[in-house]
């Protein structure tokens, strides 16, 4: 049976090669790939265009993951720079125009940390440029990355939400791998917090089948991790007619 496509976005930045120390790279973690692939999914890695091809490009699509990367830039939200490492604007702006067009389209779609973050800001939220280090989020910086990938806080998930649906539980412990988080959702309803308030998911309030979270499912091997892949490939294949 045909696979349902789902666009994955990637995160451009500069990396030493051999043709200089800040080489521009498009890159990816592969394991959002493949647990697109695992669901069901064909995932189409998207480069960021250099011209108007946001049309073209969701012709191709019959879902979206906006994947994690580089912090968002302040100024996206209307704030100020106080904490963002090296933040690409023309990424902001290419990554909202997907949202904004998947929302009019749409287009099932799942956000992942950076991903989520976008989603409140393309619906009037802003982003907080520090992570609350209180109830089970860690400084990152001196923890080893197995200590990183092991590290896990308790989540509680709003019932009846997507991502309680996607998740199968109404509690859940996730990983904390994010740089800033967000402060407030705008119109998006908040569907899962850690203690404290520290927000973890959001999603629309109207029919779109969308969903952003804050940790990063694709590092976890917690198979209800895996839900939330299996909902965004559901979700193509209910829009573009590919049995599921």
């Amino acid at each position: 049976m045909p696979r349902p496509r789902i666009l994955v976005t990637c995160w451009r930045r500069p990396l030493p090669t051999y043709l200089g120390e800040r080489t521009i790279l498009d890159t990816l973690d592969p394991a959002y790939a493949a647990r697109v692939f695992d669901a069901g999914g064909l995932p189409l890695v998207v480069s960021r265009p250099d011209g108007d091809a946001l049309d073209d490009v969701l012709a191709l699509a019959d879902g979206l993951l906006l994947t994690g990367g580089g912090d968002v830039d302040p100024a996206s939200y209307g704030a100020e720079l106080e904490n963002a490492d090296e933040p690409d604007r023309p990424a902001d702006e290419w990554e909202l125009a997907l949202i904004a067009a998947a929302r009019e389209r749409g287009l099932p779609t799942l956000g992942i940390c950076r991903g989520a973050q976008l989603l409140a800001v393309a619906h009037g939220g802003r982003l907080g440029q520090r992570v609350s280090l209180a109830d089970g989020h860690r400084e990152l910086g001196g923890l080893a990355p197995e200590e990183i990938l092991a590290d896990r806080h308790e989540v509680t998930v709003r019932p009846g939400s997507r991502v309680q649906r996607a998740l199968g539980a109404g509690a859940v412990a996730v990983n904390t791998i994010h740089h800033h988080e967000i402060a407030d959702a705008g119109e998006l309803e908040v569907t899962a917090t850690a203690p404290g308030g520290v927000i973890e998911a959001v999603e629309p309030r109207t029919g779109w089948a969308c969903v952003g979270v804050q940790w990063h499912p694709e590092k976890m091997h917690e198979p209800s991790q895996l839900g939330l892949f299996a909902q965004l490939v559901s979700a193509a294949c209910a829009r573009s007619g590919v049995p599921a």
